[in-house]
């Protein structure tokens, strides 16, 4: 059978049609279809080249997004709530509404015996201060004065770039030091490498230096740590005369635990300790920076979803006119396919002949929407993004992690592409593709 078809095959063009492939009539024909073909290329690569383009593009500024949100909250633990005084709603006990109310220390250690969950308690205490409150020599400023406990730095990350942070000791003989925000430094410390040691006056109480702080300027509570001078705590009871009252408490949850159920507990046990109404909602007021990570997490997955649904959706149609152009080729190379079966080519040969045009069409088209969707990032970060501030896209960029998921992508989607034109290939028989014309 086989030594039948090779001679069928051998024979298959006579003398007249071979010079045919000589007239210039029949190289024109040629040429045109050639050309054809590659028009029909291009304009197929370009499906695929839009696809991981856009894919690409969508999906770097999906990142910058994602690392926007990230540093929002940077330095803040993610499992901390704050919990502070309100204004009474309902009558209670003998109290009216609308009565304010205070927390004091003795809320402090109530919460910390009475909730095994609470793995940091720090409560927060604010100054009213003047005008130029905070003074060095001839340097005066304006800044927050807040009192804070030790852990503190495990709610709030400090970020020292000079000395330590205030410790247990500081808080338990109510020393008189401070640690200052970057921006008071600069301020009073103009020509002054450090300000370690040295005694400044605030609100009109000299502190001793002991630390310099800096700070998430994007997120803060009551003002930017830059820019505000920080004391023990229970020193700023003593000298502002508050006794033991603090503005606010924060708390972060142990490990395995809700940071939601702990927020709940802190507030109910507020309530009754300070005759204030269960069932009052408006009385203890909190914010739980878990519950708001929770929800910007949540919408950074529905957009990253949707950004996958519109890039494999455009990169789908593309494949798509790969293999329709791809089915055309087959069928344009029937005889010609015919006539390798019939001289012996294995179903392998022909296979791998689609595959690999299957596939260098597509990584190549694709490769191509990789690079110029990178450069088009880098681009828009270097001349736009960089001069704009407080954006909610940071630094667009693809990982080289998605860079190589994309590249897989590629290569599946060029071995599907050419996997149906791959079949109807290898259906063609050789007699039947012969005799055609």
């Amino acid at each position: 059978m086989w030594v039948r078809l090779r001679v069928v095959a051998r024979n298959a063009m006579t003398n007249s049609e071979r010079m045919k492939w000589f007239d210039s009539d029949r190289f024109e024909e040629i040429w045109v279809t050639i050309t054809r073909n590659k028009v029909r290329s291009l304009l197929t690569g370009f499906g695929v080249f839009w696809g991981i383009f856009m894919l690409v593009v969508l999906m770097g500024f999906g990142e910058g997004l994602n690392k926007s949100v990230t540093e929002q909250i940077e330095g803040f633990a993610i499992n901390s709530c704050f919990v502070m005084p309100g204004r009474t709603s309902e009558p209670y006990k003998g109290f009216q509404a609308g009565r304010r109310w205070r927390m004091h220390n003795s809320d402090v250690e109530l919460l910390r015996k009475s909730i095994p969950e609470i793995e940091h308690l720090s409560p927060v205490l604010y100054a009213n201060s003047p005008e130029n409150n905070v003074v060095f020599e001839n340097n005066a400023g304006t800044y927050s004065v807040r009192g804070l406990h030790d852990n503190y730095q495990f709610i709030e990350s400090p970020f020292l770039t000079q000395g330590r942070f205030i410790n247990k000791t500081d808080v338990l003989l109510r020393r008189k030091v401070c640690v200052i925000g970057t921006k008071v430094f600069e301020a009073l410390f103009p020509r002054k490498q450090t300000p370690i040691g040295e005694y400044i006056q605030v609100d009109g109480i000299y502190y001793q230096v002991i630390g310099v702080s800096g700070g998430n300027e994007s997120m803060s509570i009551n003002g930017s740590t830059t820019e505000t001078v920080s004391v023990p705590y229970t020193t700023l009871q003593q000298i502002s005369n508050q006794v033991d009252e603090v503005d606010y408490l924060t708390a972060t949850v142990k490990k395995g635990a809700s940071s939601k159920e702990m927020e709940e507990k802190i507030k109910t046990l507020l309530k009754e300790h300070n005759n204030i109404a269960p069932t009052d909602m408006q009385a203890v007021r909190s914010f739980n920076l878990e519950e708001q990570f929770k929800m910007f997490d949540y919408l950074l997955i529905g957009i990253m979803l949707l950004i996958w649904i519109v890039g494999s959706g455009t990169l789908i149609a593309g494949v798509v006119g790969v293999s329709n152009i791809m089915l055309v080729t087959v069928k344009e190379r029937t005889k010609e396919i015919g006539v390798k079966r019939a001289i012996g080519a294995r179903p392998l040969t022909i296979a791998v002949q689609i595959l690999s045009e299957s596939l260098l069409l597509t990584v190549l088209a694709g490769i191509l929407g990789l690079v110029l969707g990178v450069f088009i990032l880098h681009v828009m970060d270097v001349a736009w993004l960089s001069e704009l501030e407080n954006t909610f896209v940071e630094h667009p960029m693809v990982s080289f992690k998605t860079a190589i998921v994309s590249m897989t992508i590629l290569i599946v989607c060029g071995l599907i592409a050419g996997a149906i034109p791959t079949i109807r290939a290898l259906k063609i028989k050789a007699i039947d593709a012969i005799r055609e014309e």
